[in-house]
């Protein structure tokens, strides 16, 4: 018996006090999600697309769930203390599920602009949800469907026809719970035609002595002419296990810029499944993993070119330590619809030590002549000739390990495209490489 049907039997039994904690949109979609899981199990190691992560596994214990929706102890105040260094953000946290704005939030948020709970969203502009939610992410995903299932609320971030916000927006996500707990979380983002915004969303775990599961499913919907930065920041624990999966529709000419970056963490598997839907369309998809002790981090792609006239980019790059292990699939389609396409991705990785491990799988699936595609992937060590260089100019052996893989970083780092997020990022990547973790605290301006 796979670890799905715990989850199909806990909501079978509760049923109406999910319903009760959530929204009439949300709630909508459940029957039709259990539909989907109907004969279903979850993927485990081996399946195709899954070969080194089972999400059975990670879904296997006993975890709980707040059904309740109870507010769990989390001093936010001590946990999270700033914004994002040389500019003002728009700075909202997320408790397990619980959205906390912050008064600078309800303060300064725009007019045309929403960030708020999912939920009180699906409340008070029911149609305006109903419209998006759902939309991108597929139910053919039996992760996807399950936190369907189960989700109660998340984040609704949605911005106005032609509505440019300057300050990035924050959300912190915090997970605390004093026992094993699953959360399910949705994010929400739509920015309308000729509308522009820049996410920052920061992963962290207030629970460092208590084993968690989050499934995150977020939705990103681009439309005609607008423009989206999405950097996602995962500094959690080793006992923390996190399943996100990122849906995204372009329609025509947009530009969307996604980010994943795992700095710590126990087990973590990011997809992102691109539908370049409209013509003359720019998508750039880049990652990185830093992996030490017995970290597990894979990150799988899926970029479909379905309009013409569009370009696309991936790089990812890991760095892995000790006895980690990372994972990369990433794949790119252009249909038939799609001539004159410009598809490119890259796989580099670094293996610091002689236990850790890397397994990459790019894939091209080309229907089009009229196209201009590529794909890479390349494993390899540190460069002993450069270490013998550095050493030999006085720089002990261990910084000059640092600065080598500071440098290998340095070209996704650079893909971010706001600034003040970019400068947070370096700064997060050398203080991990130096060893040391990355708390919340240690955030301050």
């Amino acid at each position: 018996m796979g670890a799905l049907k715990q989850y199909i039997d806990l909501y079978m039994s509760q049923r109406e006090a999910i319903d009760a904690g959530s929204a009439d949109v949300m709630n909508t979609l459940r029957p039709v999600a259990l539909k989907a899981l109907e004969g279903r199990e979850l993927p485990d190691r081996g399946v195709e697309g899954f070969e080194k992560t089972s999400i059975d596994e990670m879904f296997a214990p006993d975890y709980g769930m707040n059904i309740g929706r109870l507010a769990l102890p989390c001093d936010v105040a001590a946990a999270f203390k700033c914004g994002v260094p040389n500019v003002s953000s728009l700075l909202a946290v997320v408790v397990n599920d619980r959205f906390v704005p912050t008064a600078t939030l309800l303060k300064n948020v725009p007019a045309g602009v929403r960030v708020m709970s999912l939920a009180d969203a699906a409340r008070q502009y029911p149609d305006e949800v109903a419209r998006h939610y759902g939309s991108a992410a597929s139910l053919e995903s039996a992760g996807t469907a399950l936190n369907t299932l189960l989700a109660q609320d998340g984040i609704y971030i949605h911005v106005d026809r032609n509505i440019k916000v300057e300050r990035p927006i924050q959300i912190v996500t915090l997970t605390s719970t004093p026992v094993p707990m699953l959360t399910t979380r949705r994010i929400l983002i739509v920015a309308e035609e000729g509308a522009s915004l820049s996410v920052l969303t920061c992963d962290h775990s207030m629970s460092r002595d208590t084993a968690a599961l989050t499934s995150q499913v977020v939705e990103i919907i681009a439309g005609e002419r607008s423009r989206i930065d999405l950097c996602d920041i995962e500094e959690t624990h080793d006992t923390q296990s996190r399943y996100n999966q990122t849906y995204v529709i372009q329609h025509a000419e947009s530009n969307v810029a996604i980010g994943g970056m795992t700095l710590q963490n126990g087990t973590t598997r990011n997809e992102y499944r691109v539908n370049i839907a409209g013509r003359g369309c720019e998508c750039h998809l880049g990652g990185m993993a830093i992996g030490s002790g017995h970290q597990h981090i894979d990150n799988s792609s899926d970029v479909k070119h379905c309009a013409p006239h569009s370009t696309s980019h991936q790089l990812f790059k890991y760095v892995l330590d000790d006895e980690s292990h990372g994972a990369f699939e990433g794949s790119i389609e252009v249909t038939p619809e799609a001539p004159f396409t410009e598809a490119y991705q890259s796989d580099r990785n670094i293996l610091a030590s002689r236990g850790a491990r890397m397994h990459t799988k790019p894939q091209l699936l080309i229907y089009n002549d009229d196209v201009k595609c590529s794909h890479g992937a390349t494993t390899g060590q540190l460069d002993d000739k450069a270490l013998f260089y550095m050493q030999s100019r006085g720089i002990p052996r261990d910084e000059a390990r640092m600065m080598l893989m500071q440098a290998f970083m340095a070209e996704v780092v650079d893909t971010v495209r706001v600034e003040a997020v970019r400068d947070r990022l370096r700064h997060l990547v050398e203080r991990r490489l130096a060893g040391y973790e990355a708390h919340c605290s240690d955030c301050k301006a």
